[in-house]
């Protein structure tokens, strides 16, 4: 019987291979791999194991004959032409398990900073400025956090926020009868009507391109805090830009933008107006990138690898 042999081509922590080889693959582990060296190659693999590298797409997938599966090591899908990889017969594997944590843990720091001005006041006091009256918070407390999209990540959220003593309601438009412990299931006309606090936790799908537009955010019943730790093109960045100007946005925190990395950022033309704005919070999508999901999400995925 022929081994079942398997292509890591991105960075993945070393447990991946590890458990890999006890359940019987033969793994090469290539993690400075190019595309170009991909396609020349992936003809004699059962199984590619990506981050977030580069695209698994028709051509890569046409290229790959024997292919498998596709192992993702990470939540999303979007990186990955899963149509034509279903047509094809080849399975998909992702690990939002390994990250949810990570993902739910930055998501309310993100708030607690944008609700309690860390930023503003650590910046003010290094340069000078002891200013109590501005740099007053809010609390938590007794808040209505409305969450978009409960699945692994929306979850990890509201058991975070179980000891804050909110209300976190969650609507999830592909779900029902999803109430638990940490939220209550909720129509989009109770989120836009109660929240305080909304925070999104959705894959990009067609759908949900640029989903968070101006009208989205009109409808909104009351000034909100934002969140996204999901992928920066669900949310238009204009529209949420106006929002704040309109003062229907209190603060948002971005861990993910439409465009990411430079210098493809800096040349948008609403980065000079994003970086200027002192109600966001940026980080460099990392919300589910910690030293420990870095081991889990590898754990979880080869785990994963014994139900082929």
């Amino acid at each position: 019987m022929r081994i079942s042999r398997i292509l890591i081509v991105d960075d993945l922590h070393p447990v991946f291979k590890e458990m890999a080889a006890d359940l019987g693959y033969e793994v090469d582990d290539r993690p400075l791999i190019t595309r170009e060296e991909t396609l020349a190659v992936i003809g004699d693999y059962d199984g590619i194991a990506v981050r977030t590298k580069f695209r698994i797409d028709q051509e890569l997938l046409d290229a790959a004959g024997q292919l498998q599966f596709v192992a993702r090591a990470g939540a999303g899908l979007d990186n990955i032409d899963v149509k034509y990889a279903a047509s094809k017969g080849i399975r998909l594997i992702n690990a939002p398990e390994g990250n949810c944590d990570a993902v739910g843990e930055h998501a309310v720091g993100m708030l607690l900073s944008l609700m309690n001005n860390f930023r503003k006041a650590d910046t003010e006091i290094r340069n000078g400025i002891w200013d109590r009256e501005g740099n007053r918070g809010y609390e938590l407390k007794g808040k209505t956090v409305g969450i978009i999209g409960y699945g692994f990540m929306g979850q990890s959220f509201a058991r975070k926020l179980a000891g804050f003593e909110v209300n976190v309601i969650a609507y999830d438009k592909y779900k029902t009868g999803y109430s638990d412990n940490f939220a209550q299931e909720a129509s989009m006309e109770e989120i836009v009507r109660r929240c305080d606090v909304l925070s999104f936790h959705i894959p990009l799908t067609a759908e949900t391109r640029q989903l968070v537009d101006e009208e989205y955010l009109f409808h909104f019943k009351k000034p909100i805090f934002l969140l996204n730790t999901a992928r920066g093109e669900i949310l238009n960045t204009k529209a949420l830009l106006a929002a704040i100007k309109e003062q229907k946005i209190l603060g948002a925190g971005l861990d993910v933008l439409e465009v990411e990395k430079f210098p493809a950022l800096a040349e948008q033309e609403w980065y000079p107006e994003l970086i200027a704005c002192k109600q966001v919070i940026l980080t460099p999508h990392v919300g589910g990138w910690t030293f420990d999901s870095y081991r889990k999400i590898s754990e979880v995925l080869a785990q994963k690898l014994e139900n082929l």
